[in-house]
């Protein structure tokens, strides 16, 4: 129904509207509202600014993101409350310095010219490297062959038009489209200006009242189905409802301030022109926009088949973790891949522009996406479209709530806790055995958000004990903790900074100590290097360690056998306080095996499944050091060598193991080797 940010039924009495709209709007009649480009000519202080003299204004970018938003809104008839809220579901106001995200979208609102984007020499991060997705030694290894792949870069006139907004933008407001990525006040403008469009393409009136609204937002997602935009306008009305505050990017505030109140008129989507959603049962929660795309279960010859194992989770196994990944790849090309049997799976895709998901494998069947078996034996994968190795091809604000929102729900739904030892990166899967972890895959990478993650998933990463806890969570200030990466384009030439959730570890407290060295990256000793997929010497955000030592701004921890360390200002904190439960080597042992999957014992495997060995990988825990606990969780492993599922088979010993947080990637030890105890 209509509303007012303050009263339903004085609607009436508050809105006033500024320009009626019968029938749809030709593009002659939008050419004397669209044509202006408005920019901060003033000190912000008069709250109208007609469209003639927003396009008198000097050209120069805006010196305040605020003031841009005011005088677009105004130029355009657009409410800024609208506006803002449009801008902060696709980059929280940041203008990401220029740079294009992962699907061509440039500036506050996020204009895509995707061509851009998709011009990118990129490799599905499946196919690069040595890593098997399935990791299972039972079987060949699964490696998809994509040499084949179409890498022609579509024209214009064949992209969908989420992805070409930003040209539509110059079209309509006049602002060539080069400004458009350059300037955050022009993109704003830009943005306004869609919106404009939108809302007399639609019929409606250019009303003061966001309420009248929802129909232009759900257009300016782009989606092309009804659950999809209906979805992304829900999310933007309540970002309307709470308000939000934030210093952006380029260190400017900006505030929009909330409406509690505010009903928006949902009814509109109804004439907007969209798709019903695509048929099929998901597993989502109703708050995502979700579609069922499946994964093939299909046999190719020679007793080969792909792209997943069918099973029976949660009744024969438990689901303990979700495993985030990103796509190194577009959308469509992406959704190609997963229904390639050939190929290897995931459970779900999630879209950059708008958040949609696409649900490919149910939960209760193995998808082959993590490298390691056992974690897949007992993991949901989910890929989000982004490049690990382009740190300004950015992830959308709006793709980064729709994956909270679901990882929320298949957490609460699996008994799956919150934390960083059961919501992994891939990147901090561990390799099966010593052979394998020089192939692991490293995605998401250092530029993914985890503050901002757990926060959405409700759980922020604050301290949770004193300085004598124990333990530190690693949480760094992601805009301002800028660590150098080298490699992202060219071998050993340095990454653009960026923001970045990852903290780089010292053999002493000091910066220009040699780095952590990783031997099972390095079986010869060799360095650690700041290449940006080198994991051997980082931690990550969320990560909980045991403390080693502090000397004065830094922190030493318990890292792969050795004492590792990090700065760590107190006006500057890259780690929080916390306390918890550890594990250590029992009396008498002086060093212990480390594990990188939990299987079952030999006695355990019935007749018909060969035995697996349980093979420690080269690293040593040693007497003394403590390292954070997570699960108790028994030996297990998944037959499921073949297509056929009558041989499958759930092997569970009575071998019992603690996973940990052993270096970057997690691990496994066997409680028989260990006792555990309170960190403090």
């Amino acid at each position: 129904m209509r509303g007012s940010p303050t009263d339903p039924g004085a609607s009436a009495r508050h809105r006033r509207v500024r320009r009626t709209a019968g029938a749809v709007a030709s593009a002659a009649l939008l050419l004397p509202l669209l044509g202006a480009a408005p920019y901060d000519g003033g000190d912000g202080n008069d709250d109208r600014t007609s469209a003639s003299s927003a396009s008198s204004a000097p050209s120069a970018p805006s010196a305040s993101l605020q003031n841009a938003f005011a005088n677009a809104a105004d130029a355009y008839d657009v409410p800024r409350s609208v506006l803002l809220a449009v801008s902060y579901l696709q980059s929280r106001w940041d203008a990401h310095e220029r740079a294009a995200s992962v699907t061509g979208g440039y500036g506050p609102m996020h204009l895509t010219d995707a061509r851009t984007a998709i011009a990118r020499t990129a490799v599905p991060h499946h196919s690069d490297g040595t890593e098997d997705p399935r990791g299972d030694d039972s079987r060949g290894p699964r490696l998809p062959d994509t040499r084949d792949s179409d890498t022609r870069v579509p024209e214009n006139a064949e992209l969908p038009a989420r992805l070409k907004t930003l040209t539509k933008a110059a079209q309509l407001s006049g602002i060539p489209a080069e400004r458009l990525r350059t300037d955050a006040a022009a993109n704003v403008a830009g943005g306004a200006a869609l919106l404009a469009a939108a809302q007399q393409q639609l019929g409606e009136p250019l009303s003061d009242d966001a309420a009248d609204w929802y129909g232009a937002v759900a257009r300016y997602s782009g989606a092309d189905d009804t659950a999809t935009a209906a979805t992304y306008a829900d999310d933007v009305f309540d970002v309307i409802r709470s308000g939000a505050e934030r210093t952006t990017d380029a260190g400017q505030r900006v505030v929009l301030a909330g409406q509690p109140r505010l009903r928006p008129a949902t009814a509109q989507l109804t004439g907007a022109g969209l798709r019903a959603p695509a048929a099929g049962t998901t597993e989502c929660p109703p708050t995502v926009s979700c579609e069922w795309i499946p994964a093939p279960y299909e046999e190719f010859g020679d007793g080969d088949y792909g792209n997943h194992d069918l099973g029976d989770r949660p009744k024969a196994q438990s689901i303990k973790y979700i495993v985030v990944h990103d796509t190194e790849g577009a959308w469509d090309g992406v959704l190609a891949m997963v229904q390639d049997p050939t190929y290897v799976s995931w459970q779900y895709t999630l879209r950059s522009t708008d958040g949609h998901i696409a649900q490919h494998v149910k939960a209760k069947d193995v998808a082959w996406h993590a490298g390691n078996w056992y974690i897949n034996a007992k993991s949901i994968g989910l890929e989000h479209e982004g490049f690990l190795t382009a740190p300004d091809t950015w992830y959308t604000e709006a793709m980064y709530r729709s994956s909270a929102r679901l990882v929320t729900y298949l957490a609460k739904k699996y008994g799956i806790p919150l934390d960083r030892q059961h919501i992994l990166g891939h990147d901090t899967v561990p390799g099966t055995t010593t052979a394998t972890i020089p192939g692991m895959h490293t995605d998401p990478g250092p530029y993914w958000d985890w503050q901002h993650y757990f926060a959405l998933l409700g759980k922020p990463l604050r301290a949770t004990a004193g300085p004598k806890g124990g333990l530190v969570t690693v949480a760094p200030k992601f805009a301002t903790n800028k660590p150098v990466f080298t490699g992202c384009v060219t071998a050993a030439e340095p990454c653009a900074a960026h923001g970045s959730s990852a903290v780089r570890l010292y053999t002493e407290p000091r910066e220009d100590a040699p780095l952590v060295k990783d031997i099972g990256l390095r079986p010869g000793g060799g360095d650690s290097t700041t290449g940006v997929n080198d994991l051997g010497s980082r931690v990550s955000t969320g990560q909980r360690y045991a403390v080693a030592g502090r000397d004065g701004d830094w922190t030493a921890i318990w890292y792969l056998g050795q004492k590792a360390w990090f700065k760590n200002p107190a006006e500057q904190p890259t780690a929080v306080d916390a306390a918890g439960a550890v594990i250590t080597p029992k009396a008498g042992l002086t060093e212990i095996p480390v594990y990188g999957r939990a299987y079952p014992e030999k006695e355990a495997y019935p007749e018909g499944v060969p035995v697996q060995p349980v093979s420690p990988l080269p690293y040593k825990l040693l007497a003394g050091q403590r390292y954070a606990v997570g699960d108790k969780v028994p030996g297990e492993y998944f037959y499921a060598p073949t297509f056929d599922t009558t041989p499958h088979r759930v092997v569970r010993g009575s071998d019992l193991y603690y996973e940990i947080q052993f270096g970057h990637r997690v691990a496994f030890v066997r409680a028989a080797d260990v006792r555990v105890m309170p960190s403090a």
